[in-house]
Order: structure tokens, then C-alpha cells, then sequence
């Protein structure tokens, strides 16, 4: 009985996996459907204590990497503190707006071109020229989409260990 619930905890982790792309919870949902199966069978010890809280620490891992990734994009492109604090409360309001408009790939797509604008637009207040204010605007965008790119690859980390460890001897 064991072997079917880990047999459907990684499928529904698999699930749970590809919510991460719409930005979504789903590393959060397979650290939660990961401990509910350890408490449920705990006696049986499915996973150590070890794999449960490196897949927590890595959950966290992704989420500061998305939080920051359109920062970052901006910093690397050579914004300012004005412009940095705009991508990132640029790609929170894009992602909202754009879930509204477009559901699933809205959200993504709002938190980039957001973030773009929001680094775009502070820059711009803060007396860059339009051109450079463009291209900080652009880097905070493409920050924020390789954020979200890694925060993914770090759920299939984590859906892989958890896959791994369900079924490891």
C-alpha cells in the first residue's frame, strides 16, 4: 500500500510541477503533498528528515530566486535603487493585472513586462534618458523570466529528489 500512495505522490507532484511555470505554488504544493505522505506513513519512514527539509529549503530557494530575479535583471543591466524597487513592485502588479486579463500565461507574461515597466518608469522619474530607461526596463524583464525559468528548474529538483527518495531502498 505503501508503493501506491508514493506512486501517486509523484504524479500528483508532477501536477503540482507544472502550476510553477503560471506562476503558481506548485513547489509549495509538492513540499506539502510530500509531508502530508511522510506524516500519513511515518511509521513506514518514506522519506528521511533529510530529504523533507532539503526540498523545504529548496522551495524557499526558488521563491527568493523568482522574487528577485527582474532585480537582479535590472541591477545587471545597470539600473539603480529606484529602478531595482521597481521591478520588483512592477512584477507583482503585472502579474496580478495580467492573471486578470489572460489566466494562465497572463500571469507570467504580466510579472515580466511589469517588472520591465516598473524598473522602466522609476528609472525614467529618477532623470535617465528614454533609451537607456528602455533598455534597464528590458533587462528587468528578461531578470524577472530567467527568475521564473529557475525557480521552475528548481521544482524539478525537487519533484526528481522526492521521486528519487519515494523509491530509493
Amino acid at each position: 500500500m505503501l508503493y501506491l500512495w508514493l506512486a501517486i505522490l509523484v504524479l500528483t507532484n508532477g501536477v503540482w510541477l507544472a502550476l510553477v511555470p503560471l506562476a503558481l505554488p506548485g513547489n509549495w504544493l509538492i513540499v506539502t503533498a510530500t509531508l502530508l505522505v511522510a506524516w500519513r506513513q511515518w511509521e513506514k519512514r518514506p522519506f528521511s528528515i533529510y530529504t523533507l527539509v532539503a526540498i523545504f529549503i529548496l522551495a524557499l530557494l526558488g521563491e527568493v530566486v523568482e522574487f528577485f530575479g527582474g532585480m537582479g535583471g535590472a541591477r545587471k543591466s545597470g539600473a539603480g535603487f529606484r529602478g531595482s524597487i521597481g521591478a520588483i513592485l512592477g512584477a507583482i502588479t503585472g502579474a496580478i493585472i495580467g492573471t486578470a486579463f489572460l489566466p494562465f500565461f497572463g500571469t507570467i507574461l504580466g510579472s515580466c513586462i511589469g517588472a520591465g515597466i516598473g524598473a522602466w518608469s522609476l528609472e525614467l522619474t529618477a532623470g535617465r534618458q528614454m533609451a537607456e530607461s528602455v533598455h534597464l526596463g528590458f533587462g528587468a524583464g528578461v531578470g524577472q523570466f530567467l527568475g521564473t525559468t529557475a525557480k521552475f528548474a528548481i521544482g524539478v529538483t525537487i519533484w526528481f529528489i522526492v521521486a528519487v527518495a519515494a523509491f530509493w531502498p
